[in-house]
């Protein structure tokens, strides 16, 4: 394509917009992803607290179970002890027996206050597996919201990114002579880091001050390319420029 008057000025403004453009809507498609596999990683985090409540729940039931046995078992031992008191050849014997019984219902009351805890830990338990379980559950749609989402938005950002990369390479035959040179030099390099407005008479892109004649250059009908001398990027002058 042939320039026209202040054509490479205006195709770099636009050739730093596009790029600008193309940067953003590759973070965007690059988040998503990203989004995703950080809920994902939340949700197997959340699984596992959910699996580690549950299993704490039926170890507290497995072990208070095994305590109810013991006292039953201790409970049939009084039992057998009471009956063989009725049939005791002598007072030792007996007295013996009534020790038994005692240590018996000595026990069996430290287990029966055991088994009462072990209740109310396993009430506690019940109650924080409902609560991880919502939490697990509210994990899971946030998952499924970020993909629905990545689903119905990666398609678009792709189409734009056609668009724009078409629209790209269109600006970027426009330029040609020195201006050509160094933009696909310098862009290979620094992609949208390329390309800097002036802001006043300083860059931009470093905040480096521009000596005037360069300044004065690009505002001719037939600029030369001016790079920053502080980052190496070419220089342009914006929409509405004021010194």
């Amino acid at each position: 394509m042939s320039s026209d008057t202040h054509a490479p000025i205006e195709s770099l403004r636009t050739l730093h917009r596009i790029h600008r453009q193309l940067t953003d809507l590759g973070g965007r498609l690059r988040r998503g992803p990203n989004l995703v596999r950080a809920h994902e990683a939340n949700l197997v985090k959340r699984e596992a607290e959910l699996e580690a409540a549950k299993k704490a729940s039926t170890d507290l039931k497995v072990a208070n179970d095994a305590k109810q046995g013991r006292l039953s078992d201790g409970e049939e031992k009084i039992k057998k002890l009471k009956t063989q008191m009725n049939t005791a050849a002598s007072n030792r014997e007996y007295q013996g027996l009534k020790e038994q019984i005692a240590a018996t219902e000595m026990a069996n009351s430290v287990l029966a206050d055991e088994i009462l805890e072990g209740m109310e830990r396993i009430d506690e338990s019940t109650e924080k597996i409902t609560e991880t379980e919502k939490i697990f559950n509210v994990t899971k749609a946030e998952l499924d919201k970020a993909k629905q989402q990545v689903q119905e938005e990666e398609p678009l950002i792709t189409a734009d990114i056609t668009r724009l990369e078409a629209e790209l390479a269109e600006w970027e035959d426009r330029l040609d002579g020195d201006f050509k040179k160094l933009y696909e030099r310098i862009s290979r390099v620094k992609g949208e880091d390329a390309l800097a407005p002036l802001k006043g008479e300083y860059c931009a892109g470093c905040n480096k001050q521009v000596p005037l004649n360069n300044i004065a250059n690009l505002m001719l009908d037939d600029p030369k390319p001016i790079v920053c001398g502080g980052c190496g990027r070419l220089l342009y002058v914006p929409e509405g420029w004021s010194q």
